[in-house]
C-alpha cells in the first residue's frame, strides 16, 4: 500500500532559461539542469537510502559480489533482515526526456528501476507550445494578460485549462496509487514530472482551485510529499494531506539555484530571470 507520494519536477532546460513554454515538446535538460537534479537526486538518496535494502531484497541479483577467491560473500539476508528492508519505493516518471533523466539522477543511486508513463506529461499549451512570453504577448497581448491574471485567455490558442489538468493529473495519481491497494508493505511512490502538472495536481487532491495558484510556483528540481488516506470499506483513496511543499536540497539555500555553480557557466549562456511581470 502506497502511504506517502513524492512529486519531483525536473531540472532546468533551455526553454526554462528563455521563458519559452514546453508544455509537451521534449526538451532535455541543460547543464545547469543536470546539475540541479544531481544535487537534489543526493539528497533524496540520503533520506531515502532505506529504499536500497528494499529493491536488493525484491532484487538480489543487484547485490555485487566478489570474485571466486573471497572467502565470503556479500549477504544477501543481511538486507533482508534489516528493518530498512520492510519497505518498498517505486519511481514512475513522465515519458517526457527531461523528467527521466530527473528521475534517474535519483533512481540510479540506489539501483531503483525507472517507469516512464506518459499520464504525468506536462500541462498541454496548444499553438502557444514553444513560444517565449514576449512572442505570446507580441501575438496576443490580451489573451497573454489574460492568461498571467488566471482569467483564461489562453484557452482561444489550445491551451489546457488548469481545471482539466489539474483533474487529470489526479486522476492519475489516484490510478496510480490504487494499483498498490493490495500489497501490504509499505511503499512511497516517487513521482517526477513538471511544474504546471503538480501545481494544478496537488490542488486538486487537497481540494483548492486549481485555477488559482494558491501554493505559488514550484521550483525545477524541488519536491513536494503528500500522504493519502484511505476508504476503509473498499481501500481506495479516500482524501490527501500536504506534508511538504517546495522540498529542496540544503545547496539550494548556500547557491545562486537558478543559474548554478559559476564554474558550469559560459559567456553566452543568459542569467535565469523571474517570469516577467504583468504590464
Amino acid at each position: 500500500m502506497i502511504d506517502e507520494v513524492i512529486m519531483l519536477r525536473h531540472g532546468r532546460t533551455s526553454y526554462n532559461l528563455a521563458h519559452r513554454l514546453q508544455g509537451q515538446i521534449d526538451v532535455p535538460l541543460d547543464i545547469v539542469g543536470q546539475w540541479q537534479v544531481e544535487q537534489t537526486g543526493m539528497e533524496l538518496a540520503q533520506r531515502y537510502y532505506w529504499a536500497k535494502a528494499g529493491n536488493i531484497v525484491e532484487n538480489p541479483e543487484q547485490l555485487p559480489q566478489p570474485g571466486h577467491e573471497a572467502v565470503v560473500r556479500s549477504s544477501v539476508e543481511e538486507y533482508r533482515k534489516a528493518s530498512a528492508s520492510q519497505r518498498r519505493m517505486r519511481v514512475i516518471s513522465s515519458d517526457l526526456f527531461r523528467a527521466a533523466q530527473t528521475a534517474h539522477a535519483f533512481a540510479d543511486i540506489l539501483g531503483l528501476p525507472v517507469e516512464l508513463d506518459q499520464r504525468l506529461r506536462e500541462r498541454c499549451f496548444g499553438r502557444w507550445e514553444g513560444l517565449t512570453y514576449e512572442e505570446i504577448r507580441q501575438l496576443d497581448p490580451d489573451a497573454f494578460r489574460s492568461w498571467r491574471a488566471g482569467a483564461g485567455g489562453e484557452a482561444q490558442y489550445g491551451v489546457e485549462s488548469r481545471t482539466h489538468l489539474g483533474q487529470r493529473g489526479a486522476q492519475a495519481v489516484n490510478e496510480l496509487v490504487n494499483q498498490y491497494e493490495a500489497e501490504r508493505i509499505p511503499t512511497t511512490l516517487m513521482l517526477v514530472t513538471h511544474g504546471s502538472f503538480m501545481a494544478a495536481t496537488i490542488q486538486t487532491l487537497i481540494g483548492l482551485d486549481p485555477e488559482v495558484a494558491t501554493l505559488g510556483p514550484i521550483q525545477n528540481a524541488f519536491w513536494t510529499r503528500l500522504c493519502p488516506s484511505y476508504n476503509q470499506e473498499n481501500s481506495k483513496v479516500a482524501g490527501w494531506t500536504l506534508e511538504e511543499f517546495n522540498g529542496r536540497p540544503r545547496i539550494a539555500a548556500l547557491t545562486d539555484w537558478a543559474n548554478g555553480p559559476q564554474e558550469l557557466r559560459n559567456p553566452s549562456m543568459p542569467v535565469a530571470t523571474p517570469f516577467p511581470a504583468l504590464v
